[in-house]
């Protein structure tokens, strides 16, 4: 029974993440995507900072200061910056696809700089799923959009962010790390408007509840993900992850009019298998509880 809550949960945080990127998307017409970025990392950051100090922990410590901390603000910043990018500019359904590669990053740079132990099956499986990227970007053939690199960057930023997570003092709560993520887009999102020389616009009726339902969605997505690592098994969870991917097809589909071509669900459908069988044999070795 808890694994099906947990699963459930599961289902319901990867609606409001696809949901949220949706929001996202439609936003984009009005504003910006560094004034996008700064209004969510702010919105969060106030979220997330109540929350902690509601729990009765600081908002800041000298723990802090620590190289784990600072690699995952990078990754924070920079893969939220490029998958924000990719969903805006790019087709929702393929930047969620090559987005699902993430686990399988974090396996490989797992295996490279923690020294987690990895064996040729789960290699094979991991050159696959990249394998299922390379067929959804095309490189080197006509439709290739080089503006689809976007997402591959985001998957090795949000990856760093995830390997950098697992070295973060046992003393720093989730709350924690949550606020101090959602606190870093601030400035990103500013820079970014600096760079491309884009004003502050003033939002006005539908854009407001864009960007209020996006940041509740996501907010709240969040909780159910957490809610549900902690609920059930986490080899009979993970997997439900990607029905990220199906919510996001529907939306391009039925929402922004995307038509994917059969590489792309081709593609979609090796990365998935390959995270899928990643996750099976990590379970049958003990690699994860």
């Amino acid at each position: 029974m808890d694994n099906i809550r947990g699963a459930s949960l599961m289902v319901l945080a990867m609606l409001g993440f696809a949901l949220e990127d949706m929001f996202i998307k439609l936003l984009a017409d009005a504003i910006s995507v560094g004034q996008i970025l700064a209004m969510l990392g702010l919105g969060g950051s106030i979220i997330f900072g109540a929350v902690v100090l509601l729990q009765g922990r600081p908002l800041f410590s000298a723990n802090m200061i620590a190289l784990p901390i600072a690699l995952r603000a990078v990754g924070e910043m920079v893969g939220t910056i490029c998958f924000v990018s990719a969903i805006v500019l790019t087709p929702l359904s393929s930047a969620s696809a090559i987005l699902q590669a993430t686990p399988l990053v974090v396996t490989l740079g797992a295996a490279l700089f923690l020294g987690e132990p990895v064996g040729w099956r789960r290699w094979s499986a991991i050159m696959t799923g990249l394998v299922g990227v390379l067929v959804i970007i095309r490189p080197g053939l006509e439709n290739f959009q080089v503006l689809s690199l976007l997402a591959v960057a985001a998957v090795f930023c949000l990856a760093l962010r995830d390997l950098a997570t697992r070295r973060t003092p046992a003393e720093i709560s989730t709350m924690q790390l949550s606020f101090l993520g959602f606190l870093v887009i601030v400035p990103a999102g500013l820079l970014l408007m600096g760079a491309q020389g884009t004003p502050m616009v003033i939002l006005r009726g539908w854009d407001w509840v864009y960007i209020c339902t996006a940041l509740g969605i996501g907010v709240c997505a969040y909780y159910a993900i957490v809610a549900a690592m902690r609920v059930g098994e986490v080899s009979f969870v993970t997997p439900f992850r990607y029905t990220r991917l199906l919510f996001a097809l529907i939306a391009g589909v039925f929402v922004f009019g995307e038509r994917p071509d059969a590489l792309t669900l081709i593609g979609a459908a090796v990365i998935v298998a390959s995270g899928i069988y990643t996750v099976w044999r990590e379970r049958r070795i003990g690699v994860i509880p």
